[in-house]
This record gives structure tokens, sequence and C-alpha cells, in this order.
């Protein structure tokens, strides 16, 4: 099967497509992917995990085509961003 992993951490992106055998769970495509490796700071017992944007578990088993995506902590409350955003933007005005 073909599938994908996927994680976005500070200044870095990656996406890995590769094969993996029939009746491989989202750890099995984790583990072989070696994004661990690549990425010490993801820990497994603290990121969440999910297929295309939908969270799962570990153990849930792939199909072929799906795309493993390791997710990072929420840092900031969203209900906040739109917030900061006008004001950066009112900040730039006073510049100006």
């Amino acid at each position: 099967m073909q599938i994908g992993v996927a994680y976005s951490g500070p200044g870095q992106q990656i996406w890995l497509s590769f094969e993996v055998p029939a009746g491989s769970t989202v750890q099995t495509a984790i583990d072989r992917s070696g994004i661990l490796a690549r990425c010490p700071q993801v820990d497994l017992k603290k990121n969440k995990v999910g297929i295309f944007g939908k969270l799962t578990k570990l153990n849930a088993p792939l199909s072929d085509g799906d795309r493993v995506e390791i997710y990072r902590p929420i840092t900031v409350d969203p209900k906040t961003v739109p917030q900061r955003k006008i004001a950066l933007l009112d900040e730039e005005d006073e510049d100006d």
C-alpha cells in the first residue's frame, strides 16, 4: 500500500511517501517512515495523530493512499489569534 506520513514543526515540514504492507497500522507507518529519528521532539505519548485530518489511534489500520499526520500541541488559544492579528495591524498603522 502507498501511504504518506506528514509532520510540520517550527521551521520544518516533512512529507514522506512510501510503501507499507497490507494490514499496517498508523504506528507501523510512523516507525517505518523514520520520522521519529528526524524529529526527536515528536513524542507519540503527547502528540496526537490522525489520518486526513481526523484524529485516530496508533493501532488504527491504514488503507492504500492514506496520509498519516502527526500533530503538534496547540501553544496558542485559537480564539485569541484574530485578536492578535488585529492588534498587530493596529500597531503597523500607528507606525506609518
